[in-house]
C-alpha cells in the first residue's frame, strides 16, 4: 500500500488524468470526440476544481471546451441518426443561444430503440437515449462553472434543462395519486424506452432545481430564464414516502453527495425541508450497513466496478465536508443528524481503502477497468479530493 499523498502530489496526479482524459476523448487533440455525458459532467467539475486549487487558467478554458463540445455533440442528432440538427429542432442559431432546450443525449454506443422495436434488456443498456440522472449531473456540472466565472449563462442553460426534463420525464399514471417520472426516454424526448422510475430520480430533480434557483439568486437580483418553483415543488411531492436506501455502492455515495449539496443549501437559507438532511444521512447508514456485509471489496480487481466504488468513495467523503462545516460554527447541524453523521464515520476510511486500491497500478491493468477507462479514470480524479482541495461550496459566492 503506498503512504498517504501530500495536497501536491493529489493534485498532480488528479490532473494527470484528466489531461490524459481530454487528450484521449478529442477534447484537446485530433482525435473523434468521444462524449458521454455523466463522464463528461464529472470532467467539467474536475477542471473547475483544477482551476480553484492551482489558479491555472488552463484548467477552466478545458471545463469551458468540454462544455461546449458537449452541446454540441449530445445537444445534436447522432451521426448515424436520419435526423440532423438540434434535437431540440430549434434554429442553428437558437440552438446555439439554447443548446439545452432538447436535453442531452447521453452519448451511448449504439442508436436508440426504434419505434415497435422489441424490448431487448442488455441492448438497453448500450443504446442512445436520454438518462434524467445524466442530465441532473450536467445540470450541477453547468452550476458549478457559473459559479466559478460569476456568468449566469451557464447556470442559465442548466435552468432551461431542468425545465425540459420535468416537463419530459415527470407525469401522471393512470390510477395512481402520486406524480411518477420515466427513466430513460427517446433522444426527442417523446416517448418512454424504460418507463419504470429510477429510486433516486425526484430527489435529484428536487436537490438540484433547488440548487440551480439558489444560484441565480445569488448571481443576479432578478435572473431571466425559467423559473424552477412548478418543478420544485412536484418534485417535492414525489420524495415524500422517502424509502431511499439502497446497497448499491453508487447510489450510496450520491446519497450521501446530496447530503452535502442539501447542507450547503441550508446554509444559503434555502427552503429543503424540515428533515431533507437528517433523512438522507439516514438512509445512508442503512444502506452503508448492507453493502458492508456483501464482501464486494474482497474480490479481485478483476470482479470489480471502479466507478461504481468511487462513486461511494466520493460520498463518504462528504461525511467530513458536512461535519467540518458543522464544527465551524456556520450552521450547527441537529442532534438527530450529529448521531446519523456519527454512525456514518465508521465508514469514512472505507472511501480511503477503495481509493487507494484503484490508485495502484496492477489493479488497473484488468478488462472491468479498460473497458470503462474514461468514466474509472475522471471518477478516480474525483475521488481524489479536487473539490474539498480547491472548490469553494455555494456559500463562498455568498
Amino acid at each position: 500500500m503506498r503512504p498517504a499523498m501530500s495536497r501536491e502530489q493529489l493534485l498532480h496526479e488528479a490532473a494527470s488524468l484528466m489531461l490524459d482524459f481530454a487528450e484521449r476523448t478529442g477534447l484537446t487533440s485530433a482525435r473523434p470526440e468521444q462524449r458521454y455525458l455523466w463522464t463528461d459532467a464529472f470532467a467539467v467539475c474536475n477542471f473547475v476544481g483544477l482551476a480553484r486549487a492551482t489558479g491555472v487558467a488552463r484548467y477552466t478554458e478545458l471545463a469551458l471546451r468540454l462544455v461546449e463540445q458537449v452541446h454540441h455533440v449530445l445537444g445534436r442528432h447522432r451521426e448515424d441518426d436520419p435526423r440532423t440538427g438540434w434535437i431540440s429542432g430549434l434554429s442553428a442559431q437558437a440552438g446555439e443561444l439554447h443548446p439545452t432546450r432538447g436535453g442531452l443525449r447521453i452519448g451511448k454506443r449504439l442508436a436508440e430503440r426504434r419505434p415497435g422495436e422489441p424490448f431487448d434488456e442488455r441492448l438497453e443498456w448500450d443504446r442512445d437515449g436520454q438518462y434524467f440522472h445524466y442530465l441532473t449531473k450536467w445540470m450541477h456540472a453547468l452550476d458549478q462553472v457559473s459559479l466559478w466565472t460569476r456568468q449566469p449563462q451557464f447556470n442559465l442553460w442548466a435552468r432551461e434543462l431542468a425545465e425540459v426534463a420535468h416537463a419530459a420525464f415527470a407525469h401522471a399514471s393512470p390510477g395512481q395519486t402520486r406524480r411518477r417520472m420515466a427513466w430513460k426516454l427517446s433522444i426527442d424526448l417523446s416517448r418512454p424506452l424504460v418507463p419504470s422510475m429510477g429510486q433516486h430520480d425526484p430527489l435529484d430533480g428536487f436537490i438540484t432545481c433547488v440548487a440551480l434557483q439558489t444560484t441565480a439568486s445569488l448571481l443576479s437580483r432578478t435572473p431571466s430564464g425559467p423559473s424552477l418553483e412548478a418543478a420544485v415543488a412536484d418534485f417535492s411531492t414525489m420524495i415524500e414516502e422517502r424509502g431511499w436506501a439502497t446497497a448499491d455502492p453508487l447510489g450510496l455515495g450520491g446519497l450521501l453527495a446530496d447530503a452535502c449539496r442539501v447542507e450547503q443549501l441550508m446554509r444559503l437559507g434555502a427552503s429543503v425541508g424540515d428533515t431533507l438532511l437528517e433523512d438522507l444521512l439516514a438512509a445512508a447508514v442503512q444502506g452503508l450497513e448492507h453493502y458492508s456485509r456483501q464482501g464486494d471489496l474482497l474480490q479481485p480487481a478483476s470482479g470489480r466496478l471502479a466507478f461504481r466504488e468511487l462513486g461511494l468513495a466520493i460520498g463518504l467523503a462528504s461525511i467530513e465536508a458536512i461535519e467540518t462545516k458543522s464544527r465551524a460554527g456556520l450552521r450547527p447541524v441537529s442532534s438527530s443528524a450529529a448521531a446519523e453523521l456519527g454512525a456514518l464515520r465508521r465508514h469514512v476510511a472505507l472511501g480511503s481503502a477503495i481509493v487507494a486500491f484503484w490508485l495502484e497500478p496492477e489493479h488497473r491493468q484488468n478488462r472491468t477497468w479498460v473497458e470503462h477507462r474514461d468514466i474509472n479514470e475522471v471518477m478516480l480524479a474525483t475521488s481524489l479530493g479536487i473539490e474539498r482541495i480547491g472548490a469553494s461550496a455555494p456559500t463562498e459566492l455568498a
